[in-house]
């Protein structure tokens, strides 16, 4: 077999380890392994394995990776996070559509200090659906609203995913989670956008009697729930505002999260008679997650150690420069890919299976590393809704099977694979609008570095 033969079989190996369940890394590292020892003999394999490990786990920047996985664990684990949704509840009520735009920016808000957009999904729809449904809203657009809600959360930070990434990439990560904030942003703008002008324009959507399902809340209650939440701005302010300074590198900001975090816990679980044990099992499952991603990243490099070896990385690049794509066109092309691939793949591997591959040819196109992160984040996250296998679709559908969660009405499969279809032309504007606008996404990781 040719070395290009035996890279697209280690892929095709890999794919069908993924279809079967198997572990991510495990289902890479195998057939880099394999293709290693086609390609090299014994000797490049057992290299690898000594070297690898080490070599891509040690880099001080990854540091950050553990400090916010513990961070999440420990703000969710504290009940703080379910004050978030309360808070744009009181504040956005009055407006057309302001419980789902509500429920829409909470879920922004609670995906980024956990950092999971499943269990974001899984703790505001079940808090959000039956109070939407109760207030006349039509059941898609309150489905609609809490799949919307967990979009921005892997590109506000803390971000595993752009964290992820950096490290595949080998960029660095303090600007490549500064490009997710004003991206992040936008996201959570634009969907509450959309939300409000169907609530006004399309009656059926919503009740003429949508603020008097609501009671009236004084002035005095919003500003005093806000005091519930002083956590949420204070670690976004430290991590965001710390790594664009100057003031803090990405770890030592991560660090600090976390210390906060840990205050956070103490505060809100006082008197529980639970907290030092909640305190362990965050501390105990941080490091187990960590252990995970720390893993992915030696699979990875594996996987890129071998493409590198068949040449399909370089070929690829090849190709691109031969069909004399742009970038605009290239991208487009990327952006139909990542929506296919998003129908049968979570957004983790289809980051790991394409990256790889395509970094020489970005590099070759002049695309930034940086925007590109945000880019396949955000796609990735769209993958999570995408049918058939979109896994939060099938969250939701499953949560909304739950009598307290529907009401006693009927909420099927279709009714939330409409209600994506309702939702998904926004998401791809702006996906649209990263590709032609791409200092959305590099105007803060410039400037925090010295460039532009």
């Amino acid at each position: 077999m040719t070395p290009i033969a035996i890279g697209v079989v280690a892929i095709v190996q890999m794919i069908a380890l993924l279809l079967l369940r198997v572990p991510i890394a495990i289902a890479m590292l195998v057939p880099s392994f394999i293709g290693m020892y086609v390609l090299r003999g014994e000797r490049t394999v057992t290299s690898a394995f000594s070297a690898l490990p080490y070599n891509e786990i040690s880099s001080w920047t990854l540091s950050v990776i553990p400090m916010f996985v513990l961070m999440g664990l420990l703000l969710w684990k504290s009940g703080f996070t379910g004050s978030i949704f309360n808070v744009a509840r009181v504040w956005l009520s009055w407006m057309p559509g302001g419980l789902a735009v509500g429920t829409n920016l909470a879920g922004a808000g609670l995906a980024a200090v956990s950092g999971s957009t499943i269990s974001t999904t899984h703790a505001i729809g079940r808090m959000s659906i039956p109070e939407m449904l109760r207030a006349g809203y039509d059941k898609r657009l309150a489905i609609g609203a809490v799949i919307a809600s967990g979009l921005p959360g892997q590109l506000i930070p803390p971000s595993i995913l752009l964290v992820l990434y950096a490290g595949i990439a080998e960029v660095p990560v303090g600007a490549q989670l500064l490009a997710g904030v004003l991206p992040g942003i936008l996201v959570a703008i634009l969907f509450s956008l959309m939300i409000v002008f169907l609530a006004k324009f399309v009656p059926s959507m919503t009740t003429a009697s949508d603020d008097a399902a609501t009671p009236r809340t004084l002035w005095r209650e919003r500003f005093a729930s806000l005091l519930s939440v002083w956590p949420l701005p204070l670690i976004i302010l430290i991590i965001v505002g710390g790594m664009f300074s100057g003031y803090f590198t990405a770890t030592e900001a991560g660090a600090v999260a976390a210390l906060c975090s840990v205050a956070v816990l103490l505060v809100w679980k006082r008197g529980s008679g639970d907290t030092l044990r909640s305190l362990a099992d965050g501390c105990v499952t941080a490091i187990s997650s960590a252990g995970t991603v720390f893993l992915l990243l030696v699979g990875v490099a594996a996987l890129s150690r071998l493409m590198t070896l068949t040449g399909i990385s370089t070929r690829f690049a090849d190709l691109i420069t031969d069909l004399g794509l742009d970038r605009i066109q290239f991208l487009l092309i990327m952006l139909v890919l990542y929506l296919v691939l998003g129908a049968f793949m979570d957004p983790l591997p289809m980051m790991l299976l394409t990256v790889p591959v395509l970094i020489p040819t970005l590099t070759a196109l002049d695309i930034s590393l940086i925007w590109y992160g945000v880019f396949v984040v955000f796609m990735g996250e769209l993958a999570m809704i995408t049918p058939p296998i979109g896994v939060l679709s099938m969250i939701i559908h499953s949560i909304s099977r739950d009598p307290e969660v529907n009401l006693g009405r009927h909420i099927g499969l279709k009714d939330v694979f409409v209600a994506v279809a309702i939702f998904m032309p926004m998401a791809i504007i702006m996906a649209l609008l990263l590709i032609f606008f791409p200092d959305i996404a590099t105007f803060l990781a410039d400037r925090s570095t010295g460039g532009g």
